[in-house]
């Protein structure tokens, strides 16, 4: 089980730039980063600035906002890492840690999108390629 307190929340400590982040794009209301558990190249996570542990908690504002936010950041994952599907998976999950958060995966194919398939322990050098790969792909 995780904690929803604010006060404990590894989502805000990224915010506020307490804990390091591979971060993509970032803007007043959201941050883009990569996961630290990647489930294939790319995975990457969209959040509100602000704290809510719940995605339908959210406001109709956050609700309208984080799918346009998010869709220049899938059009770059898309050209960066060329899925074999096509497509950019979405999973709205939230139980490993209770703030809004979606994330973005670049599938080969629909049994891509399990959490059982998440990496750990890259190597630094393999986060940073693949967020400068993003990077050089996102639209401004």
């Amino acid at each position: 089980m995780y904690n929803s307190d604010k006060m404990d929340c590894v989502f805000c400590s990224i915010v506020k730039n307490q804990l390091p982040a591979y971060k993509i794009l970032e803007d007043d209301h959201f941050l883009a980063f990569l996961s630290i558990a990647p489930i294939n190249p790319g995975h990457t996570l969209i959040i509100p600035k602000h704290h809510q542990g719940y995605l339908f908690d959210e406001d109709m504002q956050t609700l309208s906002q984080i799918l346009p936010y998010a869709k220049p950041i899938a059009q770059a994952l898309k050209k960066a890492f060329q899925p074999k599907t096509g497509k950019i998976g979405l999973i709205v999950a939230g139980q490993g840690v209770a703030h809004t958060h979606l994330h973005l995966i670049p599938m080969d194919a629909e049994t891509d999108l399990d959490f059982k398939r998440a990496k750990h322990n890259l190597p630094e050098s393999e986060f940073r390629a693949n967020l400068e790969l993003i990077k050089s792909n996102l639209e401004e």
